[in-house]
């Protein structure tokens, strides 16, 4: 079942009305998993950053050990092409993604060469700029590069993070606080996550057992622009029950105001309102 509406999908070198089969049942991605994706928004018009979702699915691509085949700049016209399908203001989540199709060694090893390919394009509403969400400890935390594709936004890993949104909302919240390994905060169970104290901005310092996001990194440009103080260390669950404001960042949403974590309650900060404000400017501000 699909997230979104209105989808196209692009496949075998054209686009197609709705959400078309692409993927065959010995496909290596369907039965073994060798699948992955990006994703990136189209608002108001504006596709920010697209051009570094599209090489960044590639180079997930490589990390699963398949080759990439549609160049990041042709892969950013095809899905123009397509966007130019919808009525203007549409907002649309654009997913390209690879996949494993044939096998190698002992049928474990996807083969390198002719990985399947797609974009999916779904108009799914952005959320209203008030909204906010509640976190929970997990007991499940983020794996390591030893023992997952950490390195890749890959299809593999999402069952972990299914776990922790059915743990937190067993619980009656909506969203995790994960930690990796060691017991350090790493992001949320869909998001990169930040907190704000004393005026100053906190961010998990990307150590190689999450993705450190796009939109991660473009926040943390525009606020080190404006002046504020952004740091990336090491985070402890207790610094999150003693910060004034804490956000998450993410491509579907952006940025999402956190309202609660446990016991702690948070109210949607300036810097929060100010950081959704300027990634818009900016956005606003790149050509299209």
């Amino acid at each position: 079942m699909a997230t979104g509406t209105n989808i196209r999908t692009y496949f075998e070198g054209q686009w197609h009305e709705g959400d078309a089969l692409i993927m065959r049942a010995a496909d290596h991605g369907a039965w073994l998993g060798s699948s992955v994706f990006d994703g990136a928004r189209c608002v108001n018009g504006l596709v920010p950053d697209l051009e570094a979702h599209c090489a960044r699915v590639n180079s997930s691509a490589e990390a699963l050990m398949l080759t990439p085949h549609v160049r990041t700049e042709d892969m950013v016209e095809i899905i123009r092409e397509g966007l130019r399908a919808y009525p203007a203001g549409t907002p649309i989540y654009i997913r390209p993604m690879y996949w494993g199709v044939g096998s190698d060694y002992m049928a474990i090893v996807p083969a390198a060469e002719g990985a399947g390919f797609a974009i999916a394009l779904e108009e799914i509403p952005m959320p209203q700029a008030g909204a906010s969400v509640t976190l929970t400890r997990t007991r499940f935390c983020r794996p390591v590069l030893e023992s997952s594709v950490v390195n890749a936004k890959a299809g593999c890993l999402y069952p972990n993070n299914a776990r922790m949104l059915a743990e937190a909302r067993s619980k009656g919240f909506v969203n995790a606080l994960v930690a990796d390994a060691l017991g350090n905060v790493a992001e949320t169970a869909t998001s990169n996550v930040f907190m704000v104290r004393d005026g100053e901005v906190f961010t998990p310092v990307a150590n190689g057992t999450f993705l450190a996001g796009i939109t991660r990194a473009r926040h943390m440009a525009n606020l080190r622009a404006d002046g504020v103080k952004v740091h990336e260390t090491v985070l402890s669950f207790a610094d999150f029950t003693e910060a004034d404001e804490v956000f998450l960042s993410g491509n579907m949403s952006k940025v999402t105001a956190v309202s609660a974590f446990d016991d702690t309650s948070y109210q949607v900060g300036p810097v929060t309102r100010r950081v959704r404000e300027m990634y818009w400017d900016w956005a606003a501000s790149e050509p299209l």
